[in-house]
């Protein structure tokens, strides 16, 4: 049992990274929506097949520690708003205008929860609390509400509505609404980032159970005895049934990041910009001197949150967007095609254009070796409906619309990096369509080098084999003494026990991280210092809170540094045709990747063609191939 097999599942593919202690095997397979258990084997079974010279699926589980699972679902989602409608029953309705304070917030919340909101006054006596409470979720669920978010102003206030709404909606009913007490999800005092949390996790949880659940069952049923973990936004990973499902958004990217440090310190980068473009998505996170930026209080889609996260947002613009025309304009996103039925060109059914018809019909993309040739594309059917979505619309000619469908691309994706940018940047671009279209975003957003990992398209699977089996648990001191301050870390310490014990770890052989929170009242940052119990608070009159992270090690692969080599040629593999604009064609060499001596170089414009992606280097840039077999290209402009 010396694998460890990390998977990242996404909207339109799903990589599937092993390691057996001393290197990685790796492959991609199209997800399949309607049952997304289904792609997570058929990925392990080819993964079996690279591994073993055949395919041997019960084998490879067999000989597994664990599986690492992370997808974009949650993130997607979110993106294209496909959830439950939420409702929302507050003690104060004036909760509901600090929710909407922002642009961003405004429109998150219509979309969410809209109109569906009551407020409860807990003066009154218990009779009328009790009639009135019913009547209130009773309209929610008549206008839709299909899971509802209860904020009280203290535990305290939850727990009386909670008696009451078990007692009259009991669970075991096929009409109860499912509910979520926002104090039983996270400890956090601020009321608005804690009702944001609480109403984006009941958004994505039904999203995530599902298919992990599905996932896990599936697993079982090949007798694999330790369980899926499932990974997260902190960089950890747990069980299904420990898992927060708020906590799976932009889990992804988080491996992203995580393999984009260990790039980072492998080439002695001060400034890596991490740009992974999936299928529906483009996930941008920083790694500063090697550290990953994160912030304490997350922030998603534009709302504050009450977890820590790393520091990435994802624009709506990834291989799958739908690219198409309004009002005369090209628009890139934010929907998707998905995987079904995925770009025109897949032949599966799709009617709207993608930058992989676009890229496919520029040149770029060889029909014959897309995912190593797992999956031949249809030029002709991409041909057909760029016609007659783009240029038709547009009246003008169809090389005419490819090159301004590449243009809008690139200027989306260039939207997502710009501010980040600083003088010192390095782009790291991966994900499946990343690669094609890196240096074409860094052009426009000032940035004159792009570092394309060999293992760009599985990238974040990779990222994953750096996280342990952890938990994360924060709890506000509702006095602001040692001894509540003990005896609330008493109390931690045995959640923490029961928890890794029920993960397969003794708490013993763990480690564990404690921290004391000190925020104002109006829930502004003032320090973060480490704790031990018995510890005088000393928090000025400020309001404090006990973090406590707990982590039992899993074995992580390493990088080496990047060495010198000697500088040389590439070898050409062969030549294509490339559209460069509506009236010009370049006929560049095309390179393969794993062909190539570390110390290699060539100039654009040129292909190359790496593990399950391509890479489109233009004209006035340079690309090298380093002691790593990574590719850095160089902007010589």
């Amino acid at each position: 049992m010396n694998h460890l097999i990390n998977i990242d599942n996404g909207g339109t593919l799903t990589d599937i990274c092993v390691w057996d202690g001393e290197g990685f095997s790796f492959t991609k397979t199209i997800t399949t929506p309607y049952d997304l258990s289904q792609c997570l084997f058929d990925g392990i079974e080819k993964a079996s097949a690279t591994q073993y010279g055949e395919k041997n699926l019960e084998r490879l589980l067999h000989e597994t520690q664990h599986i690492r699972y992370s997808t974009t679902q949650g993130t997607n989602a979110l993106v294209e708003r496909k959830g439950p409608a939420i409702g929302l029953v507050v003690e104060d309705l004036a909760v509901v205008d600090e929710l909407r304070a922002s642009p961003e917030a405004e429109k998150l919340f219509t979309d969410l929860v809209g109109e569906r909101v009551a407020s409860v006054d807990l003066s009154l006596d218990h009779g009328a609390l009790a009639f009135d409470l019913v009547q209130k979720v009773n309209k929610l669920t008549t206008d839709g509400a299909a899971r509802i978010v209860v904020v009280g102003e203290s535990p305290a206030a939850e727990q009386a509505l909670r008696h009451i709404l078990l007692r009259k909606f009991p669970r075991h009913l096929l009409g109860s609404v499912p509910l979520l007490y926002s104090w039983e999800l996270i400890g956090d005092r601020d009321r608005d980032r804690r009702t944001w949390s609480s109403i984006l996790n009941s958004f994505l949880h039904p999203v995530m159970e599902r298919f992990l659940y599905q996932a896990q069952h599936r697993l079982r049923s090949h007798k694999v005895a330790n369980p899926l973990l499932v990974y997260r936004n902190d960089g950890a990973s747990s069980r299904v049934s420990k898992a927060v499902a708020l906590k799976t958004y932009s889990s992804g990217p988080r491996g992203g990041l995580e393999g984009t440090q260990a790039l980072a310190h492998s080439y002695g980068l001060s400034h890596v910009l991490m740009m992974d473009v999936g299928g529906t998505t483009t996930d941008v996170g920083s790694v500063v001197d090697s550290e990953i930026a994160t912030v304490r209080r997350g922030d998603i889609a534009g709302v504050p949150t009450s977890f820590p996260m790393s520091n990435v947002h994802s624009a709506g613009v990834g291989g799958s967007s739908v690219i198409g025309v309004s009002d005369g304009r090209i628009t890139v996103g934010p929907r998707s095609v998905g995987a079904a039925p995925g770009p025109a060109c897949f032949g599966l059914g799709g009617t709207e254009a993608t930058i992989t018809d676009v890229k496919l019909l520029l040149g770029v993309l060889d029909p014959a070796t897309y995912l190593d040739g797992q999956l031949r594309l249809d030029a002709e059917r991409a041909r057909a409906v760029i016609t007659e979505t783009v240029a038709g619309p547009l009246g003008t000619s169809l090389d005419e619309a490819l090159i301004q469908m590449e243009t809008a691309y690139y200027e989306a994706l260039a939207g997502a990096i710009s501010n980040l940018v600083r003088e010192d940047t390095t782009l790291a671009a991966f994900g499946g369509a990343g690669p094609m279209s890196a240096c074409g975003a860094a052009r426009l957003a000032g940035v004159k080098r792009v570092l394309i990992p060999r293992m760009a398209a599985v990238f974040s699977a990779f990222g994953i084999s750096f996280s342990d089996i952890g938990k994360s648990y924060e709890v506000g001191l509702p006095e602001p003494t040692s001894d509540v301050a003990s005896a609330t870390f008493d109390d931690m310490l045995v959640r923490a026990e029961r928890d890794m014990f029920q993960e397969g770890y003794e708490l013993a052989d763990c480690t564990t991280s404690w921290l004391l929170s000190v925020e104002t009242h109006d829930g502004e940052p003032v320090e973060v210092r480490p704790y031990r119990r018995g510890d005088e608070l000393e928090i000025g009159g400020n309001r404090a809170s006990l973090r406590l992270d707990v982590a039992a090690s899993l074995p992580h692969p390493t990088l080496a540094d990047d060495a010198e080599v000697t500088p040389c040629a590439a070898v050409s593999h062969s030549v294509r045709e490339v559209r460069a604009g509506a009236q010009h064609v370049d006929e560049v060499s095309v390179y393969v990747l794993d062909d190539q001596q570390p110390g290699a170089g060539g100039a654009g414009p040129a292909i190359v063609e790496g593990p399950f992606f391509t890479a489109r280097v233009p004209a006035d840039w340079h690309f090298d191939v380093t002691s790593n077999g990574d590719l850095i290209l160089t902007d010589t402009l």
